[in-house]
């Protein structure tokens, strides 16, 4: 089995039969490099590739694994994307470091699965995959991978010194291509790398890497620039059950979607033509160094204030304090790819079982970047209008007022007394 301290690089035996690998194909330029390299050490490759909303030309990458003398399955995996996996981030809240909305992360578990599930429909021993050695990505397929085929052998061309060594970097891989006529999308002059499906985009390395270096213009595919966004508000309403989505009304636009997938995909449009979820961050990768990111998140980041908005709305104060602490674990756990691990379905089942008062209605607007909320509705609301009025005394006695703040005074009395003698 391969694991990051082995340096020989993976070669059929002679007595090895089995020779089949089947890569996570992007069809972009490491990926299609790393399959004719693979075709070079003796395996036979099958290429992979999952829809996972990225809107890539699939005839176009049929004919460049025909080129390549592999074979291609792709499969969709768009519904179940966005239904066990996005869905799960919705009920948690999920966000790493503030910031980052875990689109990468969700999706990696996603394609991870349907992976090695055509490994072993195909008999395939072995996995292989274009993340390189300083990224995450490499850790999230390769747990997922082990968690659910325990005896695959992982093949990581960019941890084999006798691949980097041979391509020391994209112009290199670029060579490669060209000498072997293999058609890219991308040209030695806008190298950053980008990871695209339903939920985001990302964007990454090349002049990106500075993180002193403004984006340049026109990179943004999923959003229009800020000066360009609509001139008129969308006014909707999102509906959730149990913490999930289950239908959008635009009342702007006189449209309903319960769909999943094209609810998803409504949001991510008009969260789009609004400029909402754009992000410039440095995180802190997994592996232990900081990376620049670029991202665009449009329909997540606003299901995100949504579901915060009806979760607070229906859920009990130290419930949720326990259910945002796992929410942060989670975070955690799907960023660094532990999807498939024992504590992570631990913690999405207690998520789940939160959500079951997760009901109601949120009415927001999306107008210029903004997510604005401005009403919310719910069977299962604990908000008293009555209790909290400041125009009718309720089932409340102000006087009970008195003996609270004092019990909570007494420690800050006691501490601030004792330190002050500790002190002459």
């Amino acid at each position: 089995m391969y694991t990051n301290g082995d340096n020989a690089a993976k070669k059929p035996r002679l007595d090895d039969s089995n020779k089949k690998v089947v890569l996570a194909y992007s069809g972009g330029l490491d990926t299609s490099c790393i399959a004719l390299w693979l075709k070079e050490q003796g395996y036979e490759v099958i290429a992979f590739m999952a829809n996972v909303g990225q809107e890539e030309d699939m005839e176009a990458a049929q004919k460049k694994v025909d080129a390549l003398g592999c074979k291609l399955i792709v499969t969709d995996l768009r519904k179940e994307f966005v239904e066990e996996f996005i869905w799960s981030s919705v009920q948690a809240n999920g966000i790493y470091e503030d910031r980052y909305m875990l689109g990468t992360s969700l999706a990696r578990p996603c394609i991870a699965r349907e992976l090695v599930k055509v490994a072993k429909e195909h008999g395939a021993k072995y996995i292989s995959h274009g993340a390189t050695g300083k990224g995450n990505d490499q850790i999230r397929f390769e747990l997922s991978a082990y968690s659910l085929y325990s005896s695959v052998e992982i093949i990581a061309p960019w941890r084999l010194p006798e691949f980097y060594n041979r391509f020391k970097g994209r112009s290199d891989l670029f060579e490669y291509a060209a000498a072997n006529n293999i058609s890219l999308p991308v040209t030695p002059k806008a190298p950053w790398s980008m990871d695209a499906n339903l939920m985001h985009i990302s964007y990454e390395s090349g002049i990106l890497e500075n993180p002193a270096t403004e984006p340049p213009s026109g990179i943004y595919q999923m959003t229009v620039d800020p000066e360009k966004t609509a001139e008129v508000k969308d006014e909707i309403v999102i509906s959730f059950k149990e913490g999930k989505p289950v239908k959008v009304v635009n009342k702007s636009a006189g449209k309903e979607v319960t769909d999943s997938l094209e609810l998803y995909s409504y949001l991510n449009e008009l969260g789009g033509k609004h400029c909402i979820g754009r992000i410039d961050i440095v995180e802190n990768r997994f592996i232990g160094m900081k990376s620049r990111g670029l991202y665009e998140t449009p329909a997540f980041t606003i299901l995100f204030h949504a579901h915060m908005d009806i979760e607070t709305f229906t859920m009990d104060k130290e419930l949720r304090a326990i259910k945002q602490y796992l929410s942060g674990r989670f975070a955690e756990q799907v960023y660094k790819g532990f999807w498939f691990s024992p504590e992570c379905v631990f913690t999405r089942k207690c998520i789940d079982d939160s959500q079951k008062h997760v009901e109601g209605e949120v009415t927001m607007d999306l107008f210029r970047g903004q997510v604005i909320i401005k009403a919310r509705s719910s069977p299962y609301s604990l908000y008293s209008e009555e209790l909290v009025s400041m125009d009718v005394q309720g089932n409340y006695n102000p006087v009970d007022a008195n003996g609270f703040i004092r019990c909570n005074a007494l420690r800050l009395q006691e501490y601030s007394r004792l330190r002050a003698k500790q002190t002459i």
